[in-house]
């Protein structure tokens, strides 16, 4: 049976929500309270809330954010954007968030995660892996506060941060982002049968039929995604929703 974690990713920018294409060309989607009121309506599994401005302005994703969200949220969340230290992390879950995602702070400073991890529980502790294929369509780690690879061998720092205590990684593949034909399945199936802990999909579902082919051809267990929870229709029109999973939502949405 079918039956994985089902993720929503929300791109947060200027107090407002925003879906990329390759980590460009953003389009505005719409209030994040609002979203999370839709997916509560929705029964989601849980959703994860990305802040893409807050490292390269070297701050946080905003804490009243996430008190708000807290506040309104029926199911899990995550949060992530600057996330570098343990007082910051502590505010955070102090404010409602279940875990934490941590992704630049851990490529200037692996021993953050393992800090974390220690202070919080590897439960707690998410780290995102940004990985883009170089002109030779060799994988690396792709750092989206400069924006630009970094040379680093993106098997070896998947396996640091699990040796760090990360709880889960979320691999995102840049070159999917926003196109909707697919999960880069040899990525996934390469990393899924090497390391020990959880791996969450990101990067490129047009459907739910993706993430059962990734089911199906690889170890992960749980997928997230950004452009099918809120686009409907082949003209992509802003309407966020979620699954019924009874009725095959995602296969008949991209067809009207």
């Amino acid at each position: 049976m079918f039956s994985p974690r089902i993720i929503p990713v929300l791109l947060y920018s200027n107090q407002g929500l925003v879906k990329s294409v390759k980590f460009k060309d953003y389009t505005y989607i719409g209030d994040p309270i609002n979203a999370v009121r839709i997916f509560n309506d929705c029964v989601t599994d849980e959703i994860v809330i990305l802040d893409i401005n807050a490292s390269r302005n070297k701050s946080t994703i905003d804490l009243q954010l996430v008190k708000e969200v807290g506040e309104e949220a029926n199911m899990p969340f995550s949060v992530g954007g600057g996330i570098d230290s343990i007082p910051k992390i502590y505010e955070l879950l102090k404010g409602g968030a279940e875990k934490v995602i941590i992704n630049s702070a851990a490529l200037r400073n692996i021993n953050i995660v393992k800090e974390a991890a220690n202070y919080f529980g590897s439960s707690t502790i998410t780290v995102c892996i940004d990985i883009k294929k170089n002109f030779l369509g060799k994988y690396q780690v792709y750092s989206h506060k400069d924006k630009k690879m970094l040379g680093i061998d993106y098997f070896d720092y998947v396996r640091q941060i699990e040796d760090s205590g990360a709880g889960e990684i979320i691999i995102q593949s840049v070159d999917q982002d926003g196109m909707m034909k697919g999960y880069d399945e040899k990525l996934y199936q390469t990393l899924s049968k090497s390391i020990n802990i959880p791996i969450i999909a990101l990067g490129g579902a047009g459907s739910i039929a993706d993430m059962e082919n990734l089911w199906n051809n690889s170890s992960v267990n749980s997928f997230s995604a950004g452009s099918i929870f809120v686009y409907y229709g082949k003209m992509k029109g802003v309407l966020i929703n979620y699954p019924n999973r009874n009725k095959n939502e995602f296969e008949r949405k991209f067809k009207q």
